[in-house]
């Protein structure tokens, strides 16, 4: 076959002499086609013709399906649409009933709390008023009672009702600290169920924002995305009947805790006035025992200075009664000095003038009789005397007797009665 059958061309540019096949640019040209025929031709536009019409109604049938279609989805995505609506609608309503319910239960706890809190307060009032005061004035006045002196220091019915009041005072406080404790127990157990409503109201908020943002959006709007991943669409695995179990259990359990805080509150207002009467009859029993014991005391020192007003009379007595004793030894001495120079003068007789007769007699007589009357005059004035110091001691003792009863008294009348007039026993 020659050069222009293979359509060979030479390369511009190139020399003729120096190029080789390699070199050149090879097109092939297709072989000229065969001719039709009419018949073939008349064919031809007759098929092209009945596959135009039958595309043509085929793309008929089509549109037609296609606007049946599109009106079937877009009836049945609005029916959905509104299907899911409802059902998010009823599902807000259902939670926000839930809701409200665990709203009514937390209100009646804070209630509870707060009224538990007041319970609590005077529970704390009544220990810290029975610590700080009435405890404490019944031991000061057990100590300032210690200060009694001499005979007065005595164990007795005074002593037996501050201990017994004492005894009352911590059997009262021990009653009040297990109560306060049991208290404390109830309040912590109200603010879990408190803490568990509020996370369940918490949760429950969240749905309830998140079903009403998903039932404001619509088709139209911007935000809007499509899930590409793989993973569930729809994480949910609590179901229906779990999630009401849920709800029921914590709104029973917040109206168990409620119904159980209240017994504790009768209960404290039961033990409060037992507590406090007891302590009323206590306190009575002592101060009772106290204006008794006043009482004998005062007794006692009223016979001590009716005594000691008598032993002072008597020692005046005494005295007036020494010196008379004295004054009449004084005046013995002269009637003693006059006999005995008689019986002296009556002795420088002589002769038979000395004689024993009836004047020496009678001076002899009355010097033994003036002995005898010194005598008894020397003896009454030691015993006058001894009497006087005896009465001194008793009065002297009688005075300390005297000193120990007023001493007593300002510890128990004074003392004592003052600071339990500050001793109040309340209600709290």
């Amino acid at each position: 076959m020659g050069e222009a059958q293979f359509g060979v061309r030479h390369v511009i540019g190139a020399p003729v002499a120096t190029t080789r096949l390699s070199e050149q640019a090879l097109v092939c040209m297709p072989p000229r086609s065969a001719k039709f025929t009419l018949a073939e031709w008349k064919l031809s536009n007759d098929q092209k013709c009945r596959n135009t019409e039958d595309q043509q109604q085929l793309a008929d049938r089509i549109l037609g399906e296609c606007q049946r279609v599109r009106e079937e989805t877009s009836e049945r995505s609005e029916i959905m649409k509104a299907t899911t609506d409802r059902r998010i609608e009823e599902r807000i309503g259902d939670i926000e009933f839930n809701k409200k319910e665990l709203q009514i239960q937390r209100k009646e706890i804070c209630i509870e709390l707060e009224a538990l809190g007041v319970y609590k307060t005077r529970l704390l009032d009544c220990l810290s008023s029975l610590q700080s005061n009435a405890l404490n004035i019944c031991r000061k006045c057990l100590m300032l009672r210690d200060g009694r002196i001499g005979i007065d220091l005595v164990v007795d019915d005074v002593e037996h009702a501050l201990q017994q009041e004492i005894t009352t005072i911590l059997g009262g406080q021990s009653l009040l600290k297990r109560v306060l404790e049991q208290l404390n127990e109830q309040m912590r157990r109200l603010r879990a169920t408190r803490y568990l409503l509020d996370r369940d109201l918490q949760y429950k908020q969240a749905a309830i924002d998140l079903d009403k943002g998903s039932l404001s959006l619509k088709p139209t709007d911007l935000c809007l995305s499509i899930y590409e991943g793989y993973a569930n669409l729809d994480p949910a695995n609590i179901s229906a009947e779990e999630y009401n179990v849920y709800s029921a259990n914590n709104i029973k359990l917040a109206a168990k805790e409620v119904t159980s805080a209240r017994p504790i509150r009768m209960f404290v207002d039961t033990l409060l006035k037992q507590v406090i009467d007891d302590l009323w009859v206590a306190y009575n029993k002592c101060n009772h025992a106290f204006s008794e014991r006043i009482k004998e005391t005062k007794i006692a020192k009223g016979k001590l200075e009716d005594m000691h007003r008598e032993t002072t009379q008597k020692i005046i007595d005494m005295q007036n009664n020494i010196l008379q004793l004295q004054k009449a030894l004084s005046d013995k001495e002269g009637h003693v000095a006059l006999a005995h120079t008689r019986l002296g003068r009556r002795a420088q007789r002589v002769g038979a003038e000395l004689v024993r007769d009836p004047p020496g007699q009678a001076l002899y007589y009355e010097c033994e009789m003036l002995r005898h009357s010194t005598e008894q005059l020397q003896q009454m004035l030691h015993e006058a005397t001894s009497s006087l110091r005896y009465l001194l001691q008793t009065q002297i003792q009688l005075e300390e007797d005297i000193n120990v009863k007023m001493n007593t008294l300002k510890i128990d009348e004074v003392d004592c009665m003052t600071l339990r007039e500050t001793m109040d026993y309340h209600a709290y």
